[in-house]
């Protein structure tokens, strides 16, 4: 890969770091400024399960972050772009996913395998 591509996927995945960093710190804000006090059991468990949710994409996003990072040291080791089987990943796919480090083909047959192990 080129590096203009490279330099792109790296602005590209900054800017999502930067994003969910962002969207993390605002979560912490609201979660600490915020001392409801709910009378109605109702409005408490809605409350909580509005958290909890927030919570959760947090999590998700926290183990996306983890992915970016790696995919940042793949940028600078030089191996961005190249799939675990050692084909290149084509610039459709990075761009639809740019922590991926699997190539169509690989990810097909892993989605093949786990159905096949889940219907065992």
């Amino acid at each position: 890969m080129n590096q203009e591509k490279l330099d792109y996927f790296r602005k590209k995945l900054e800017d999502l770091r930067t994003e969910l960093l962002s969207e993390a710190e605002k979560t912490i804000s609201e979660m600490t400024d915020h001392n409801d006090n709910y009378p109605d059991p109702t409005d408490r468990a809605s409350a909580e399960s509005d958290r909890s949710f927030e919570l959760r994409i947090r999590d998700r996003e926290r183990k996306l972050l983890a992915k970016i990072n790696e995919a940042i040291e793949r940028i600078d080791e030089g191996t961005y772009g190249i799939c675990e089987c050692g084909e290149d990943i084509s610039d459709k796919r990075l761009e639809a996913r740019p922590v991926t480090t699997l190539c169509i083909a690989c990810k097909t047959r892993q989605e093949n395998e786990e159905k096949a192990r889940k219907g065992l």
